[in-house]
């Protein structure tokens, strides 16, 4: 079995990656990582028409390749065009991270069912539409002898879910459905779709900083910070390196298996 060299794990170099929700902070630091490690990027976006296209800018001057493609990943017809979009722009469609997602607040009690309707729809079902078009390019494009050693795969996918999707937060009980669901998906998927050298995986985020939270939310800021051993937020880069691992060739013989990154706060004694 041929194990790659060490310098090469991170080279995303001829490898075209999708990320949905691309408009967004995490999203944007996400794709800009990708492009960062050589990759050619599609920047999915909803409804951030203006941050996506900069990222393409920044992406493009820096002598990378990126498009960035409008869609309601909620609609199969939309997703079905971003799929095509991306590998007639680019050529091919190695890696796909599900990002797109909602994070709204609402009590148990008050939650009306068309809130969890739409925060399914938007976290969970734009995964599984996501998952099964780029799956099925990514089988589409195999070709070669298969080994079986995990170095000669179809592609990867990496699921962006949450720690909420084990430790539950108040407000947030479609949210914490939604990302446990889309762990099962991670699991579900890494199992039917290895045959086909396609490898899945999630990573968990705990809270990432972005603009004016400490101003918007103080009292939150600090008790996060008094929780986690780390004792500060989280950037998009980290989680963009940790999905960078996962889509690449280190984690070559990782699949169905879900990543931390959250300053260690899971490791807080419940008492």
């Amino acid at each position: 079995m041929e194990t790659p060299r060490v310098a090469s794990l991170l080279d995303f170099k001829g490898k075209v990656v999708l990320v949905t929700g691309a408009g967004g902070g995490l999203g944007r630091g996400i794709a800009a990582r990708f492009a960062e490690a050589g990759a050619a990027v599609v920047a999915h976006y909803r409804q951030s028409a203006g941050p996506a296209e900069a990222l393409v800018r920044e992406i493009t001057q820096r002598g990378g390749r990126a498009v960035a493609v409008a869609g309601d990943l909620t609609r199969a017809e939309d997703v079905e065009r971003l799929m095509a979009n991306a590998v007639e722009s680019l050529g091919r469609l190695d890696v796909l991270v599900n990002n797109a997602g909602t994070y709204p607040v609402a009590g148990l009690l008050e939650m009306t069912a068309a809130q969890w309707d739409e925060v399914m729809a938007s976290n969970l079902r734009s995964a599984f539409l996501c998952t099964q078009a780029a799956a099925r390019r990514m089988a589409g494009q195999r070709s070669g002898p298969q080994r079986g050693d995990g170095l000669e795969t179809g592609g990867a996918i990496v699921n962006i879910t949450s720690i909420e999707a084990e430790s539950p937060a108040r407000g947030h009980s479609h949210y914490n459905a939604a990302k446990a669901g889309l762990l099962m998906l991670t699991r579900a998927s890494a199992q039917e779709l290895a045959g086909l050298g396609i490898r899945v995986n999630a990573v968990a985020p705990g809270l990432i900083w972005r603009e004016g939270i400490e101003e918007a939310w103080p009292d939150g800021v600090a008790r996060w910070k008094r929780a986690a051993p780390l004792e500060r937020l989280g950037t998009a880069e980290d989680v963009a390196d940790a999905c960078l691992f996962l889509a690449s060739p280190g984690a070559r013989w990782i699949t169905g298996a879900s990543l931390a990154v959250d300053g260690g706060v899971l490791t807080r004694p419940s008492f």
